[in-house]
């Protein structure tokens, strides 16, 4: 072995055993995430409206209106509308989430927002630790160099995997299971191939998880993929305070409303959040094109609802770079490609929660601790023969 090799493999056992149980719990988690939507949809029977007759929505200002008698002292800041035969999600100064009927303004429920997938989510970006350094909570930061540990893990890996020669005997090692070996042999094989198998979509993963903890990451593959450029500056929306109109608040906040379900909304039209502005200079902020886990805001002038200038734009206008920043959040939960993508991830994931342990198996195995307790069962054993 090379003395490159050497370093490789070092690294490769040292890095995989100190980031091992932070991996593996990024990983468990992540893999319970995936099917967060799905899982909901079928569990949570608040979530559902039934749609009489092909009725329209309520307009914004009218669920407002409706509904804010019952919530004194809370503030609605706006509305999510998910899709015809869903309730709506109000935005409200408030710890539970309030879900309405969008035909009749009706609460179906209100549901505390510490459930059990805001729990695995706080494990999986911050390991359920609240300390923080500064404004920077402590578990997000040891969970984001874990992962770029985890990427080096990757390409170590590969390195280590890949066969010194490419006779049968190596491929058969490299590519396949030998399920009737021994469970240490087993345990390697596990550990070796399906860490082949996974790798690709490892990397997705891990490449789009870096990409939302690290900026330099962010940029780095912006300018990777713009060949050489660097992301446009962030446009600040504002609404235009010389043109105020007394009084047009929320009858202009339902004409966006039309306009974002009717004109802007390409993808998934039915689906759309709306903001309601609170200030002079606030724009009234729509979210639409919800479309495979990707979305755009879109940006409407208070008083004449012209569309400001913003830094996003439609997905199908988007240059290579603009468009894996969009969908990056999309690419890292497996939406973009629906549910078979889903399946894929769901099933890397496992695989990548289960590396730690048949990695830190194999070392035993090979330890000093693990020979000796092997050498010390063989004794034990003769010495019983004898």
């Amino acid at each position: 072995m090379t003395i490159l090799k050497k370093i490789n493999a070092w690294l490769h056992l040292w890095l995989g055993l100190a980031s091992g149980i932070i991996v593996f719990i990024v990983a468990l988690t992540g893999c319970i995430l995936v099917f967060e939507q799905e899982f909901e949809y079928f569990t949570q029977p608040w979530i559902h409206a039934e749609r009489p007759d092909n009725a329209p929505y309520l307009l914004p200002s009218v669920i407002k209106e409706k509904v804010a008698p019952s919530f004194p002292g809370k503030e609605i800041t706006g509305i999510w509308y998910y899709g015809h035969g869903r309730t709506a999600k109000l935005s409200m100064n408030s710890d539970s989430a309030v879900y309405v009927n969008p035909y009749n303004a009706s609460i179906v429920g209100i549901v505390s927002e510490e459930n059990f997938f805001h729990f695995i989510l706080d494990g999986h970006t911050s390991l359920w630790v609240e300390a923080k350094r500064g404004e920077l909570n402590i578990g997000a930061e040891i969970v984001e160099y874990a992962t770029l540990i985890f990427f080096i893990l990757l390409i170590s890996g590969l390195v280590l995997w890949w066969p010194k020669r490419w006779n049968k005997a190596n491929r058969d090692k490299s590519f396949k299971i030998k399920w009737n070996a021994k469970f240490k042999r087993i345990n390697y094989d596990l550990h070796n191939v399906l860490g082949f198998y996974s790798l690709i979509v490892a990397l997705v993963i891990t490449i789009t998880g870096l990409a939302m903890g690290f900026a330099w990451v962010s940029k780095g593959i912006y300018w990777l993929s713009s060949g050489g450029n660097s992301q446009a500056p962030y446009v600040n929306s504002t609404s235009d305070t010389t043109k105020i109109i007394p009084n047009i608040g929320m009858r202009n906040v339902d004409l966006a409303f039309k306009k974002g379900i009717s004109q802007i909304g390409i993808y998934n039209k039915d689906a759309i959040i709306i903001s309601f502005p609170d200030e002079p200079s606030e724009p009234i902020e729509l979210c639409t094109d919800m479309h495979h886990g990707s979305w755009r805001y879109v940006y409407l002038d208070q008083y004449t609802l012209a569309e400001l200038p913003s830094s996003q734009v439609h997905i199908d206008k988007l240059n290579l770079a603009d468009w894996i920043r969009r969908t990056n959040y999309a690419t890292h939960v497996g939406a973009i490609g629906g549910i078979a993508t889903k399946i894929i991830y769901f099933i890397v994931s496992l695989i990548c929660a289960t590396l730690p342990l048949t990695g830190a198996y194999v070392w035993w195995g090979k330890s000093k601790w693990g020979k000796s307790k092997k050498q010390k069962r063989l004794k034990t054993s003769y010495q019983t023969q004898v």
